[in-house]
């Protein structure tokens, strides 16, 4: 499937913003420690999210939705024997089921996840924290499948080789039955939420929001009855905030938790876009700002989110002067920019985590394509701000993180077709 974006238009209104599917994704797959009925609301219907879903409906998993956002899912009769394997490869975060599924059926076969194309991914965190904590791995080249099994856990304390979020979130799932201390954990808002999630299955857990986790074992699986509200997307209010800046519209982004925000909102400032925020809204004053370059730096939590650093570079090809971008998590964040020069944009990609743009530059549309999840919303920001129009390939990555994008940015004045 394909956009067809005509630029220039001028945008205004408001947008809403919807669950993280960040959030979404593990908190899901923890519903496998519950043998009773879990209630999710605020679910993004997405790609990513709607997989997963598929992923535990292969293994048994009843679910039923109960509004447009939520949903009920029972897990009683789970077999994970009978996973999807195919489903499995589409996405990364179908690595989140080790944790859950060890912590309950103490072995499992899993396919290597897929997910987006930028740069290596490895799993080396998460197995070899699972490697010290007593999982045997064995790997089957031919068939492509992991082999875990567990008979005791022989650590109480893990130290992480890196600040890893997936590997976090494993984790804290594969520690509902053992008591485990997490050192170097991520401290991501999905973190946090998952944290959140889990106490109300009666797992404690100590150090929520900081680097260094501690969880009690619950004292038995019990099959109870929860309910536990998604945050909304402070990924998605990032972008929407840039899409206002770099199209010189002024807009209102409902559904922002500003805590969440801290390095973006500052990032905002350096780039000289005028805002202000009232309660759970962000408004973007984009016709009042006046863009300036800056240094973009990614960093684990709360630094600044490597998911923002591409609608950040679309911006930077709109502001005055030479900005700065390093990305130190993955090698193939920059792929997007030589998009964006399709487009006529001023940069240079010094090397895999580097890239230097040049501003302010008319961008004119061209035929572009969707290389991976946050640089295809990144460039249909720059089509909705280029001259001309632009044909946007491979949407379906965007469509894995953002819920019905085009339709939400036709409601603001956005030209935007979706076509097969």
């Amino acid at each position: 499937m394909k956009f067809i974006i005509n630029g220039g238009k001028h945008l205004e209104g408001e947008v809403a913003v919807k669950g993280f599917k960040n959030s979404a994704t593990p908190i899901i797959a923890a519903t496998i420690l519950n043998k009773g009925k879990v209630v999710l609301e605020n679910i993004p219907k997405i790609g990513d999210v709607l997989t997963m879903l598929e992923i535990l409906k292969s293994c048994g998993s009843r679910q039923k939705w109960l509004s447009e956002d939520s949903i009920e899912i029972d897990n009683s009769e789970f077999f994970p024997e009978k996973i999807d394997q195919v489903l499995v490869k589409k996405i990364r975060s179908s690595v989140l089921l080790v944790g859950p599924i060890l912590a309950r059926f103490k072995k499992f076969k899993l396919s290597t996840p897929g997910g987006c194309h930028i740069g290596a991914r490895p799993l080396d965190t998460h197995l070899e924290a699972f490697k010290e904590l007593g999982v045997i791995i064995e790997f089957d080249e031919k068939n492509g499948l992991y082999d875990l099994s567990l008979e005791k856990v022989k650590e109480e304390m893990i130290i992480l080789r890196e600040i890893s979020v997936t590997a976090t979130e494993n984790l804290l799932m594969f520690a509902a039955d053992n008591n485990l201390e997490i050192r170097l954990a991520a401290s991501e808002p999905h973190v946090v939420d998952l944290c959140k999630f889990l106490e109300k299955l009666d797992i404690g857990i100590g150090g929520i929001g900081t680097n260094f986790l501690t969880i009690k074992k619950r004292n038995s699986v019990e099959s109870k009855k929860v309910s536990h509200k998604i945050i909304n997307d402070p990924i998605e209010a990032g972008t929407f905030a840039v899409l206002a800046a770099a199209t010189k519209s002024d807009l209102i982004i409902k559904g922002c938790d500003p805590n969440f925000l801290d390095a973006p909102l500052m990032k905002l400032k350096d780039f000289g876009v005028a805002f202000s925020i009232k309660n759970d809204s962000l408004k973007v004053n984009g016709k009042a700002s006046i863009l300036k370059s800056a240094k973009i730096q990614t960093l684990p939590y709360p630094g600044f989110p490597t998911d923002l650093q591409a609608p950040f570079g679309v911006l930077a090809t709109q502001a005055k002067g030479s900005s700065l971008i390093f990305d130190i998590m993955y090698e193939g964040r920059l792929k997007y920019i030589n998009e964006l020069k399709k487009m006529g944009a001023d940069a240079v990609i010094l090397d895999p985590h580097r890239a230097i743009i040049n501003g302010p530059t008319v961008l004119e549309g061209a035929e572009i394509e969707s290389l991976d999840l946050r640089a295809g919303a990144t460039l249909v920001i720059a089509a909705l701000l280029a001259k001309g129009k632009s044909v946007l390939g491979n949407i379906e990555q965007i469509d894995r993180g953002y819920e019905k994008i085009d339709e939400r940015l036709a409601k603001i004045g956005a030209d935007i077709k979706r076509i097969n």
